[in-house]
């Protein structure tokens, strides 16, 4: 992407813009010689902004799980994706994605975190390597959302402490250790692409190592279509700890944190809701 009328070194026929994100301006690009992409920018955008999402997206079609767009160019100011033609979800097609997920987190990850930074969203949030689950959750995950939420003042001091008292007591509801899964990290329901062709795609990643736990956590955030057919064949293809329910609270704590943080309203109290949820577990 060499400017806005040129990508891939090819002339840009006609643009149409495609909604659905809240950080990049999105579009759909018809090149001059007839090819289609898709194409992100984001204006000041961090200078590792678009190169950690193609390194995540990358990494997820190395697992050889769930299907992702090819990478076909990435800059400072934005990324050039292959264009997947939307599509309805399916009940074939949610059971389809359930396995290629488990075989996503199967494909699994070298450490609990990654080598550095990264983003949820445009929050930039630590990535380094832990020890545990618990470590990476309490430290770099929860914790560092929760202290971004603080400074910008966007979470009250009651909701805070509930949230603090979760992170104290995280080794003891974690449920049992598991080994680093390869998460896609952000995974709400708009980050499921359904293709016309009938996979589901992983877009817009925020990859690291961490509980599978997390990800099926938030696809139920936000109301992923078929989301108990996705699950139903995801516990075939690689069957849950149980209890794993009971955890979805927890694990629904770091977005809720983090949209704390970048949106204020009434995610800094529903961060307060779930951490009482979890804490009633203890009892």
């Amino acid at each position: 992407m060499t400017s806005p009328t040129t990508v891939l070194g090819v002339g840009v026929a006609a643009a149409a813009p495609v909604g659905g994100g809240d950080i990049c301006r999105a579009s759909r690009l018809t090149l001059a010689d007839g090819r289609v992409v898709f194409a992100k920018t984001r204006p000041g955008a961090p200078a590792d902004f678009f190169r950690t999402e193609a390194e995540g997206l990358r990494r997820l079609e190395a697992a050889g799980g769930a299907p992702v767009p090819a990478v076909l160019d990435v800059t400072d100011d934005g990324l050039v994706l292959e264009w997947i033609e939307p599509g309805r979800p399916t009940p074939a097609a949610a059971e389809e994605f359930g396995r290629a997920l488990a075989a996503t987190h199967a494909a699994g990850a070298e450490q609990f975190g990654g080598t550095g930074d990264g983003y949820l969203g445009s929050l930039r949030l630590p990535n380094r390597p832990a020890a545990t689950w618990s470590e990476l959750y309490a430290e770099q995950r929860v914790g560092a959302a929760l202290q971004h939420a603080v400074d910008r003042g966007r979470i009250d001091a009651a909701d805070v402490a509930l949230v603090e008292q979760v992170l104290a007591v995280l080794p003891t509801v974690a449920g049992p250790a598991e080994p680093p899964a390869l998460l896609h990290g952000d995974l709400w329901a708009g980050n499921v692409h359904w293709s016309a062709a009938g996979p589901a795609y992983l877009i817009d990643p925020a990859v690291h190592g961490g509980h599978r736990e997390t990800d099926l956590a938030m696809l139920a955030l936000f109301g992923c279509p078929l989301l108990e057919r996705i699950l139903g064949a995801y516990d075939e293809a690689a069957p849950l700890a149980d209890g794993w329910r009971e955890r979805v609270a927890l694990h629904q704590l770091h977005p809720v944190v983090v949209h704390a943080a970048l949106f204020g309203g009434g995610y800094g109290a529903r961060a307060g809701r779930l951490a009482r949820e979890v804490l009633r577990a203890t009892r």
